[in-house]
């Protein structure tokens, strides 16, 4: 991996970010938020995840100008990211103001079931974590698989948090979504 794949990879995050920083204006008020620890248990992992699959390698010819290829593998994992964030942005335009970037209750919450959430309860991590094994595969290394399997662990966390927090607010109607739809990958998890 060079230097040339990392900046590939993030060019979409980066696209994918700026629409996130717009989107967050439009979010409802807070009501009650994460606590810090949990939030740091969370982010920690998921840092160290980003770092394992995007930085490259300084001893690995990072500048090499001559590795600065792609093959199809790694031309297919780029597509893969432009779908998992473009999955990601349809679940977070789905939510609306109820969206945050951390485990919140938002003032009069909505339990959202359809576009992407009619697919998996949380499409917005699917998306991510789909873009992520792209970016690994673009990196084609090692690391990348260890980052895919700390941001997972990030987000099943953050997962089992929320759904605390939303089979308390929603009672019945949230305990019957998660009978019916899976977590993060349909019909499988």
């Amino acid at each position: 991996m060079t230097i040339y794949h990392t900046i590939a990879v993030l060019g979409p995050w980066a696209v994918w970010l700026a629409y996130w920083l717009k989107a967050s204006s439009w979010a409802k008020q807070t009501v009650k938020r994460e606590d810090r620890l949990s939030r740091t248990i969370q982010s920690i992992p998921l840092i160290v995840g980003c770092a394992l699959v995007v930085l490259p390698d300084r001893w690995a010819g990072a500048w090499d100008f001559s590795n600065a290829h792609f093959d199809s593998q790694q031309w297919i994992g780029m597509a893969i990211i432009v779908a998992g964030l473009s999955f990601s942005v349809w679940g977070r335009r789905h939510l609306g103001p109820n969206w945050s970037v951390s485990v919140t209750l938002k003032a009069d919450h909505e339990l959202v079931r359809s576009g992407p959430y009619a697919l998996v309860r949380h499409p917005i991590y699917s998306g991510c974590l789909f873009a992520i094994a792209g970016a690994a595969m673009v990196t084609e290394q090692w690391r990348g698989v260890i980052g895919f399997v700390l941001i997972f662990a990030s987000l099943a966390y953050k997962v089992r948090v929320e759904e605390r927090w939303l089979s308390t607010y929603f009672g019945d109607p949230y305990r019957i979504y998660r009978r019916e739809v899976r977590a993060l990958v349909p019909w499988l998890y």
